[in-house]
């Protein structure tokens, strides 16, 4: 009983450190600017509009699009907020351990918890979002429902995913440090064929092997789950197969992640 106490006592200890890092890590990055944290939500609005712009006006023809439902504004934002916290969330915890050396280096210091603190703070700004494209739906005339609760089912996989992916990344990137920028082209080609800015339903329903191929990509799930919640009303169970290749493909991706960092942590001090 005493070391149930004991290891309750831990959690809730490292939870509140992981919470303060990431705050503070929310608020220094960027330190140093006149408008401060507003950064953090003026660029991805402002990425959101010049995509819209793009797509609907420019771009876009609306007959081509028989599946859409809701104006091609909300079907974006649905899909490319969850996008965001992927992106964010996967840059930070990738360069979670080079950014807090100094924390690495000290032999009591936990630094399994550096990639959750990155998380974390990318959580803050993708809670901000999430309300956004709720006041977005309501400025449209829809209103909240009962499959709006599964942003947080959809949130919290995504974030379990990600944090297998930084595991793995945050440790390789230690002694090869071009994986920051293969990651990031990765991610730049990744907003373009998960699909965020166009309608697989439509230009892939004559392409099924090209649309499988697209659906073995674990984040398109969740955006696809995203639209489910605003847009088409479905529950995840609804998709059983699909829900089952993304918890097994995102478990795997967990105890992958955690061998990889095991198996290199030793090192970490003497790199670094």
């Amino acid at each position: 009983m005493s070391r149930r106490f004991a290891e309750r006592g831990e959690f809730v200890k490292t939870a509140k450190m992981v919470k303060k890092l990431a705050k503070n890590d929310f608020k220094t990055k960027f330190a140093g600017s006149y408008l401060g944290i507003v950064w953090a939500f003026v660029q991805p609005v402002v990425t959101v509009l010049v995509y819209w712009f793009v797509f609907e006006i420019g771009f876009r023809n609306p007959a081509a699009d028989s599946t859409l439902t809701v104006p091609f504004l909300l079907y974006l934002v649905a899909g490319i907020v969850p996008w965001f916290f992927f992106q964010d969330s996967l840059t930070g915890g990738t360069n979670s351990m080079l950014e807090y050396s100094y924390l690495v280096k000290k032999v009591v210091f936990r630094i399994e918890v550096l990639p959750v603190v990155k998380i974390v703070s990318a959580m803050y700004v993708h809670a901000f979002f999430v309300c956004f494209t709720v006041f977005l739906y309501l400025l449209y005339g829809y209103f909240p429902n009962l499959y709006y609760i599964q942003v947080f089912y959809y949130s919290g996989g995504l974030a379990l995913l990600v944090l297998g992916l930084c595991y793995a990344t945050s440790a390789v990137v230690i002694f090869f440090r071009d994986l920051s920028q293969i990651i990031g082209i990765a991610l730049q080609v990744g907003v373009w064929i998960t699909p965020i800015m166009w309608i697989a339903e439509d230009r892939l329903a004559a392409h099924p092997v090209i649309r499988t191929v697209l659906m073995a990509n674990p984040v398109y799930y969740v955006v696809s789950g995203y639209r489910d919640a605003f847009i088409s009303r479905r529950w995840f169970w609804e998709k059983p197969l699909w829900t089952l290749y993304f918890w097994c493909f995102t478990g795997g991706m967990l105890l992958f992640g955690r061998w990889v960092f095991r198996r290199l942590r030793v090192h970490f001090a003497d790199v670094l």
